[in-house]
């Protein structure tokens, strides 16, 4: 069903909302709720860092990107510019990428869903769609020095620096699964997989990062720092 906002002025905004936001006394559980994320702790220097950045907003948006008016509503909605194909835009809490020549995927703080479709609504008009698909969906983060050599073993894109710099988002297969890989920075990737297969996804990237030591759970400011150095990374020259 639907929820009327701002009843008091001349035309409300309706988002369809259908209860989807748990009570207090109603946990919200991930995709990947199930797993112990701080089971293993490579004891070294580990290659590759794995966790789910878990119960975060996702919308999908659709409309015409050569359109002035939609393109104006979704900045002055989320501050972000409308990325182009294959890229992405980001402030501090909410990134916009592109999926399709018609759709982008906003995803930020999980409390703010309501709020920013209802933004969003306020600020499109026309053909347009703000569809919530944070229930059927998870972002998978994977860092570290070998977070490219996981990813190269597990789809057929081609994640090498020249052919996919940092802020580039693709949809690709991904462990015969399907994923979308966002680049956050030189050795942090984002993935956004589906609820149905983040089980199977999140085993697979556990298996493929194995031979590299593997932490579950995020590195620390200090690790992260060193991991970030661009003289980490290992090119491989064509």
């Amino acid at each position: 069903m639907s929820e009327v906002i701002n009843k008091t002025v001349d035309e409300a905004t309706q988002v369809a909302i259908m209860d989807q936001c748990p009570t207090a006394d109603v946990p919200a559980r991930s995709p990947l709720a199930h797993q112990d994320q701080s089971s293993k702790v490579a004891p070294q220097n580990p290659g590759v860092f794995l966790w789910e950045d878990a119960l975060k907003t996702h919308l999908v948006l659709r409309g015409d990107a050569n359109n002035a008016d939609f393109r104006q509503g979704i900045e002055a909605a989320t501050g972000l510019d409308l990325p182009e194909a294959l890229q992405s835009t980001q402030s501090d809490d909410w990134a916009l990428g592109w999926i399709a020549p018609d759709e982008w995927l906003l995803t930020g703080p999980g409390d703010q869903a309501f709020a920013m479709e209802t933004t969003l609504r306020k600020h499109l008009s026309g053909h347009y769609a703000v569809i919530n698909v944070s229930g059927g969906q998870t972002l998978v983060r994977l860092a570290g020095p070998e977070a490219r050599s996981v990813l190269m073993k597990s789809c057929p894109y081609d994640v090498h620096d020249r052919n996919f710099p940092i802020g580039k988002i693709v949809n690709t297969v991904l462990a015969k699964s399907q994923a979308t890989i966002r680049r956050l920075g030189e050795n942090d990737w984002e993935l956004v997989v589906r609820r149905s297969f983040a089980d199977y996804i999140w085993r697979w990237l556990m298996d493929a990062s194995g031979e590299y030591g593997l932490h579950l759970g995020q590195p620390d400011a200090a690790t992260a720092a060193r991991q970030s150095n661009p003289s980490r990374a290992n090119p491989v020259e064509g």
